[in-house]
């Protein structure tokens, strides 16, 4: 991992290290999970709401990404494609264990464009770190009690702050069929949440 990580390539050169790594550059691909573990831990914990899933998820996502490597066809970013792996890998688990999620629909080269942030909490001080904690947890109950496709949306928007094109990607959906669901979902959860907790939600961003 050292060459690649030492030479500073820049955040967007990842098909450099695909390449690579598809040629048995065990370091590149060493690489790829150096740059990408964090982001999808924070979303396999989103899903999951639970540490040690999380950590297996992203243990089995990196296992079947190296797996497969040489079956990606690279027409969009080596994080989306894994993202969609991650996600995949966290609803089957959720499945398994509670029934409760759909394995998402596949698409070309199993992947959609992304911008592969996940969120960071950069609450100034622990007490407001705390509170944004506690407002997302009941984000993500209230998110948790809605049905499989809606729940993937809202999760995918308003989790994860993807745009409506990559959720629309992410799911092999419509944008149309997009903007349904969350119209649907947000109007669930003004059902379920305090309405000035909603709002104080949306307008702070998830934390």
């Amino acid at each position: 991992m050292g060459t690649f990580h030492a030479i500073g390539i820049d955040k967007d050169s990842d098909g450099a290290l695909v390449t690579a790594a598809k040629l048995g550059d065990s370091q590149a691909f060493d690489e790829l999970v150096f740059r990408h573990q964090q982001k999808i831990l924070a979303m396999a914990q989103r899903i999951t709401n639970n540490r040690e899933d999380a950590e297996d998820v992203v243990q089995e996502s990196f296992h079947k990404a190296f797996l497969h490597l040489n079956n990606f066809q690279e027409k969009s970013r080596f994080s989306t494609w894994l993202t969609r792996i991650a996600m995949n890998e966290a609803f089957i688990l959720l499945r398994r264990r509670r029934r409760v999620f759909e394995v998402l629909p596949g698409s070309p080269d199993d992947e959609a464009k992304s911008s592969s942030e996940a969120f960071v909490d950069q609450s100034p001080n622990p007490e407001e770190s705390c509170w944004r904690r506690e407002r997302t947890e009941l984000l993500t109950k209230a998110i948790n009690r809605l049905g499989p496709k809606i729940r993937s949306t809202i999760l995918l928007r308003d989790i994860e702050e993807r745009s409506v094109e990559e959720t629309a990607q992410i799911l092999g959906t419509s944008i149309t069929a997009v903007k349904a669901r969350v119209f649907q979902g947000r109007r669930k959860l003004r059902g379920t949440l305090n309405p000035r907790l909603l709002q104080e939600v949306y307008a702070a961003g998830p934390g």
